[in-house]
């Protein structure tokens, strides 16, 4: 579990130290009045409790930033600008905001019956995971070319639309190799610093 209100604090104080450009506030606003800070990362696979959601997102933007330092180096910042590191990690996953719902379900504690809650998907805008991101963002603030893609393919071959058999992701991969090393990134969060 994660204390809230530390992780949001350390969010925004990530957010605000990189990312600056036009509507950046209007989004952090947006961010601060949607479930976002309160919501799980997923219902079940990882990080799935309160306050996941940006605690995944935080941890991501480490390991995205020590990726990107590992592979280019000091001069890092030539290939990848530290907003784009913020930008990407920070909202990668803002497609699920308002989708994770408590809802309660049986089940047997020490041989009894009891009600448990449970997290549970509710969709009011199905627009997909990575593409829904983007829309979303830039509501607020354009994205860069760049951006759009890392956070669009960060699903990498878990996206649908690589399962329907889509070549997309490889040609984006091959285009922009950040986003190969941000969905590296978000898997390496997933599967080794967060418990399912």
């Amino acid at each position: 579990m994660v204390d809230i209100d530390s992780i949001k604090k350390e969010y925004i104080e990530i957010y605000n130290t990189y990312i600056k450009r036009d509507g950046s506030q209007e989004l952090l606003e947006y961010l601060t009045k949607s479930d976002f800070f309160e919501a799980p990362a997923s219902t079940q696979f990882h990080s799935a409790y309160a306050g996941g959601l940006a605690e995944h997102s935080v941890k991501v933007y480490r390991r995205f930033l020590r990726a990107v330092k590992s592979e280019y180096g000091d001069n890092y910042a030539d290939t990848i600008s530290d907003e784009s590191i913020a930008i990407c990690a920070l909202l990668h996953d803002v497609c699920k905001i308002d989708v994770y719902k408590i809802d309660y379900r049986n089940k047997k504690v020490n041989g009894n019956w009891e009600q448990v809650p449970y997290y549970t998907v509710e969709e009011s805008l199905p627009y997909g995971h990575g593409e829904k991101s983007v829309y979303i963002i830039n509501g607020f603030m354009r994205l860069t070319r760049e951006e759009a893609m890392i956070i669009n393919w960060h699903m990498g071959a878990f996206d649908a639309r690589v399962k329907g058999g889509s070549y997309s992701l490889s040609d984006a991969f091959y285009k922009y190799p950040n986003a190969v090393i941000f969905h590296t990134t978000d898997m390496l969060t997933t599967y080794l610093d967060e418990e399912r």
